[in-house]
């Protein structure tokens, strides 16, 4: 038994061919390695359509907050920095008001 072995109990077991330089973390996934695939860009969509964000609006507002009622990042909805701070200005503006709740039961 060699010492990686003995550091290491599942070194014995990581499949494979004893030559491989896959290691313990799978085959060849592309260029990026993240094995995730093609994605499409997301955009704007206040740039894009040339949409206002108005806390007067709350059926607009609601496409941006979780059903928990959390607003959501700029990774998960595409909107740009710009529109994002705007956006949550006007959410925070609107459960003030009452016209969104700031929970959902």
């Amino acid at each position: 038994m060699s010492a990686d072995e003995e550091r290491n109990p599942s070194y014995r077991n990581s499949g494979g061919d004893e030559g491989s330089d896959r290691g313990d973390r799978g085959g060849y996934r592309g260029n990026r390695g993240s094995g995730k695939g093609f994605f499409r860009k997301k955009v704007c969509r206040f740039c894009t359509q040339n949409l206002t964000v108005d806390y007067k609006n709350p059926e607009t507002l609601r496409r941006f907050i979780t059903e928990r009622g959390k607003i959501l990042p700029r990774r998960i909805t595409g909107t740009c920095a710009k529109h994002q701070r705007a956006l949550a200005t006007e959410i925070k503006r609107s459960r003030v008001l009452a016209l969104m709740p700031f929970v959902k039961k």
